[in-house]
């Protein structure tokens, strides 16, 4: 199937970069995922070369010394690692999350204190949104943040299903507003350091598919934070969601579920091509039903990659219809790999069907997709109302 094509790269430096992230990929994500999944392991070797390769920095600005890149670098990165090992794209693209919404309005302090950090190689990122009880409504926080003097916030909660949790050096956390005047529906987003005083890690994820993810709860008992850690002003949540939070993380997931479709038609053609039938000699490849199948799930994850690369480069763009589009590419994304592994695993028959068949895994971390939030009825939902020119939040 093959990494993303040059023709949606665009200049050296990101050859360069997608180069080292398909090395990466082939020679330690790849190799290490059957561990990984087996053991619910952090894929802790990929994330680490990812670092020392300078990639940490992938979406920070230029200014702060990162590579300044944006969603179609991101969806092209996490498609090359999720061909290999699903885990090691989340893990990877949560952290480019994180990044960019501490990088959207970075003050001075936040560039030296975090952005250094991470486009050095030192510090892993990662976004703390969905709660108990909030379901799809992941931009709807009860994490409280208050304000305890001029200098600091308190922040008391729990998040749920936080990627990269108790490996991360700073966990984005969104807050309700810390004015007591603030009118509802307004929210904060805070940096809270890994090592922070009273952050308190949960158990171990133990899940069907994406089992290295480390997806764990984080308790925050009254956490304090200085103010400087603050995210834009108070109340800027809705604008980081729609802003940054939701293109970046709809494309990393988007790219991640690709490379799983991708990685599974890899396997198809592989296990097609080497299968002989004994009384003939002939091989699978040759049978036209198997040909159209194959021909018509290619076809299906090339519309779905074209749409991908189109919508994060309309962001990239910043042409206004964009959004849309990135809705949509998530929501055809999950359909997409599905579908795709779902019906390799009946070409490929018994051989995928069994114990120790990378469709096992595969199929397991694709179902994934239409689960985590923003879910895929949400998205068609949004994309419905951005077409009507209605409130993408209304009731």
């Amino acid at each position: 199937m093959g990494p993303p094509r040059s023709e949606f790269e665009y200049d050296g430096g990101l050859a360069t970069a997608l180069e080292s992230i398909r090395e990466i990929a082939f020679e330690v994500a790849g190799p290490n995922a059957e561990q990984v999944d087996q053991e619910a392991a952090w894929p802790e070797r990929s994330l680490r070369s990812l670092q020392k390769a300078g990639l940490g920095g992938l979406v920070a600005p230029t200014s702060a010394g990162g590579l300044g890149y944006g969603l179609l670098a991101l969806a092209q990165s996490c498609e090359t690692l999720g061909q290999h090992c699903a885990s090691t794209a989340m893990c990877f693209g949560m952290h480019c999350v994180g990044t960019a919404v501490i990088a959207a309005k970075a003050t001075t302090y936040q560039q030296e204190r975090h952005l250094g950090p991470i486009v050095e190689g030192g510090n892993l990122t990662t976004l703390s949104l969905s709660e108990p009880g909030t379901g799809t409504h992941f931009y709807l926080p009860q994490t409280t943040l208050e304000a305890i003097s001029p200098e600091q916030f308190r922040v008391s909660g729990k998040k749920t299903f936080v990627t990269n949790g108790g490996y991360a050096d700073l966990y984005v956390v969104s807050t309700v507003a810390a004015e007591p005047h603030a009118p509802p529906g307004q929210f904060s987003c805070i940096v809270v350091p890994g090592d922070a005083e009273g952050l308190e890690i949960g158990p171990h994820w133990q899940g069907l598919g994406l089992r290295g993810n480390s997806s764990r709860t984080i308790t925050l008992n009254d956490v304090v934070i200085n103010r400087r850690d603050l995210l834009g002003r108070e109340g800027d949540q809705i604008w980081y969601v729609f802003q940054v939070i939701v293109p970046y993380f709809l494309m990393a997931m988007a790219g991640t579920y690709l490379g799983v479709a991708g990685g599974a038609l890899e396997e198809a053609q592989t296990h097609l091509c080497q299968r002989h039938y004994s009384s003939s000699g002939s091989t699978l490849a040759q049978q036209p039903v198997v040909q159209h199948r194959l021909g018509e799930l290619w076809g299906t994850f090339e519309r779905t990659r074209q749409l991908i690369y189109h919508a994060a480069q309309s962001f990239d763009a910043g042409q206004p219809s964009s959004l849309t589009s990135v809705f949509s590419a998530k929501a055809e994304a999950a359909d997409a790999v599905v579908h795709i592994v779902n019906e390799v695993m009946t070409l490929m028959g018994g051989t995928a069907y069994g114990e120790g068949s990378k469709l096992h895994r595969m199929l397991r971390d694709a179902r994934a997709a239409h689960v985590m939030s923003p879910t895929t009825d949400l998205l068609r939902i949004w994309a419905g109302r951005a077409l009507l020119d209605q409130p993408l939040l209304s009731p």
